[in-house]
């Protein structure tokens, strides 16, 4: 039989069951004595090694199995879960993700997994009774040069790959100290230092805080985003007294995909714990997390098994096609409307609104098929912001709100990683240590909120956490000392402009480098990601009570509703999903209050702005009319109020983006053709309310 018609099927699914089993695991963790959970985490995984073994993926299959062996044991209470069986289940977890991007990528799926199915056999059996094991102690023998490569996780391999298609340069940079150094931790950082100033430092082997206390023996390697040439940047570092060696390899974004895929698998299987099982106590309990390395999510309650799925899997390049055509379809839709209008023709008129109708349902459906939950993007975090805590020795609450929120899917496919970078900025360096907070006053346990909701045309995404926030003057010291900016203009700058100095390539607030993130390592990619979306992310903070990033993203959608308006020769779109309502105000309604003009509306003030003036709309001055129409539209909890000549009509307009020839437009969001062949602009309101 040929299996290769099944392996897109495949992907997919083992992906689900994936996903599936690591939310399980996380709730399993909160709830280790919670039997339910285990049967759908044991159904996930049988259902996986089924799967794999179908499809010929022997070494997934064997470790999902051995897995499955473990969980047979805790449902019939033979065994109890605690902290290594859970952190050997998530190293397998990770294994297993592994192998299916590898097969994803037209590998074969395999991976040296033997230290991983050790543990999960020394846990099945209880005859492990301390130490190492010695299948991983051969593995590490026989894999001593691969260990000791630098593991990337999934955000750091993005920055690096965005930085080489952005014409950086990348290198992996392996420096040996000489042998006769008797302070290694300060040469290797004066190696830091002055790679620090022509650049970053995405990763380190060992971590930062070993080589600083000189835990290790004479080598580190690292990645590294510069400009400069791997001749000079060589050079600096050989300048560096009592440095042996120092070799730099530029990778592209070919080798730099090999050298992850090499040590993913290999290092995945090293980290494995090693568990301590003794024969007489197989199921001794112990606490589900350590004191101080605790997260918590806000997990509901363990779910029923599902009913069977009534859906198929599309590919989305279909839906693309599907919408693009429906596109045209509705514009021609107009031009019939218009002609029908114009004709006068009953028949014409009455077959015309029998169109209208059937295509505002196929509508519809159209965009309904695109549009996918933030929850497929949000539901990994949980997971992340629970290793991160591990590392860090924090308490971090993760709390997500609007995960029902929908987006279109090529925006979701493309929003998780600037989302996973400010999530480790908020665990890393928004939340304190537990000292730190409780010095301060706060609970130990730190939170941070993860929240989706609609605001007209757009979706908000926020993340904030109840850490330490933004120092103005710091983050200004160090944009002075980097020459960002200078004094003078600092000096002049509003908090929120300060803020988004965060946002400039290679700035860094950070007292020292840190492997999970650091403040400006990476923001820069993270805006320009979003940005290219048609997105924009703004900051607020308030020094000791926290930091919100928020992220404004279109909902991308080719139709919407929105309101013709009219501006002399000039028609304009307003969407719908903006509109408070329309009115019309007399000239002396308009006050003046500090250099602003404003209305009153519903018996409180708000902005009121001149749509010509804004655009410098030649043939149309509102000034010089007695009384005015205004559209009243809305951002969040804020109103304004924009002056037009005269209002067209509803209608359902095709959204066109303005192409690569003209520069972003502010206030505009895109274009539109009518149904008269004229070209209509597409307001954005977000950006008239600040």
């Amino acid at each position: 039989m040929d299996m290769n018609q099944y392996l897109s099927m495949f992907i997919d699914e083992s992906n689900d069951h994936l996903q599936s089993l690591n939310e399980n695991m996380l709730q399993l963790e909160a709830n280790p004595e919670d039997l339910g959970i285990v049967q759908v985490i044991f159904r996930s995984a049988h259902t996986l090694k089924g799967m794999a073994a179908t499809m010929g993926f022997e070494d997934l299959a064997s470790l999902t199995h051995k897995m499955e062996n473990v969980l047979d044991m805790v449902r019939n209470e033979k065994l109890k879960m605690q902290d290594y069986i859970f952190d050997t289940m998530f190293k397998s977890l990770d294994a297993l993700e592994t192998m299916v991007q590898d097969i994803t990528g037209g590998g074969e799926g395999k991976a040296d997994v033997s230290s991983i199915v050790a543990s999960l056999q020394a846990i099945e059996s209880g005859e492990w009774t301390g130490g190492s094991a010695p299948a991983a102690k051969a593995d590490k023998q026989t894999n001593s040069s691969i260990s000791n490569a630098v593991e990337l996780d999934e955000f750091q391999y993005s920055v690096l790959d965005q930085s080489i298609a952005e014409g950086h340069r990348v290198f992996y940079v392996d420096v040996i100290v000489s042998e006769h150094s008797q302070l290694k931790g300060v040469r290797a950082y004066m190696v830091f230092d002055m790679l620090e100033r022509s650049g970053e430092v995405v990763k380190a082997y060992p971590s930062v805080q070993d080589i600083e206390q000189e835990k290790f023996e004479r080598s580190f390697s690292l990645y590294y985003i510069t400009t400069k040439e791997a001749q000079e940047l060589e050079k600096g570092i050989m300048s560096i007294s009592e440095i042996e060696s120092a070799k730099l390899i530029q990778l592209d974004q070919e080798t730099l995909q090999q050298m992850t895929n090499q040590v993913a698998a290999a290092v995945a299987v090293e980290e494995a714990p090693a568990p301590v099982i003794s024969k007489e106590a197989p199921a001794v309990d112990s606490k589900p997390q350590e004191e101080g390395k605790a997260v918590s999510t806000k997990a509901a309650t363990p779910k029923q098994a599902a009913a069977p799925s009534r859906t198929i899997r599309v590919d989305i390049e279909r839906l693309d096609v599907l919408m693009n055509l429906f596109s045209e379809l509705l514009i021609d839709r107009s031009r019939l409307e218009q002609l029908a209008s114009e004709t006068g023709n009953n028949d014409l008129s009455d077959t015309v609104a029998h169109l209208s109708r059937v295509s505002t349902d196929l509508q519809n459906i159209v965009l309904k098929l695109r549009m996918v939950p933030v929850d497929t993007v949000f539901n990994r975090f949980p997971r992340m912001i629970r290793d991160l805590a591990k590392t860090l020795d924090k308490k971090i609450d993760l709390v997500i709100t609007g995960a029902e929120t929908e987006l279109d899917r090529t925006v979701i496919d493309e929003i998780g990683d600037p989302l996973v970078h400010l999530l480790r900025n908020a665990v890393d360096h928004g939340v304190e240590s537990i000292s730190e907070r409780v010095a301060a006053g706060k609970p130990e346990m730190g939170t941070v909120n993860l929240r989706a909701f609609h605001s007209g045309n757009h979706v908000f995404i926020e993340i904030e956490d109840d850490g330490k926030g933004i120092y103005r003057d710091k983050l200004l010291q160090t944009a002075i000392k980097r020459g960002v900016v200078t004094e003078e203009q600092g000096a002049k700058m509003s908090d929120d402009e300060v803020n988004q100095l965060l946002f400039a390539p290679g700035f860094s607030t950070a007292d020292k480098i840190s492997d999970i993130s650091g403040r400006g390592v990476g923001l820069d990619v993270v805006k320009s990601k979003i940005t290219s979306l048609g997105g924009n992310v703004t900051i607020t903070s308030t020094p000791g009570k926290g930091t919100n990033f928020s992220v404004q993203l279109p909902l991308t959608l080719s139709i919407i509703a929105a309101m013709l308006v009219r501006l002399g020769s000039e028609k304009y779109a307003v969407p719908l999903s903006s509109i408070v309502e329309t009115a019309i105000v007399q000239r002396e309604q308009v006050r003046n209050i500090h250099g602003n003009k404003m209305i009153t509306f519903r018996e409180s003030l708000i902005p009121y702005l001149s749509l010509s003036e804004v655009f410098g709309v030649p043939d149309f001055n509102d000034a010089d009319e007695k009384e005015t129409e205004i559209v009243v539209i809305r951002k969040g909890e804020r109103l304004a109020a924009v002056a037009v000549e005269e209002f067209i009509g509803q209608s359902e307009i095709v959204l066109k983006s303005m192409g690569t020839y003209l520069p972003a437009i502010e206030g505009i969001s895109g274009a539109t053709i009518l149904g008269d062949g004229q070209v209509a602009l597409i307001l954005d309101p977000n950006a008239f309310i600040k």
